[in-house]
């Protein structure tokens, strides 16, 4: 049962590592747009 977990673990981490990582650069970038498009409509008038 133990090794089950360490095999799991050692298999997926890297993968679940990777996707937090873009997932968090993501974010940002979202931010930042969602950002200038509440500022558009002050930048259009």
């Amino acid at each position: 049962m133990e090794e089950s977990w360490i095999s799991l673990i050692t298999e997926l981490g890297f993968p679940i590592a990777v996707t937090f990582y873009l997932l968090h650069r993501i974010e940002g970038k979202l931010n930042a747009l969602i950002e200038s498009i509440h500022a558009l409509p002050e930048r259009m008038k």
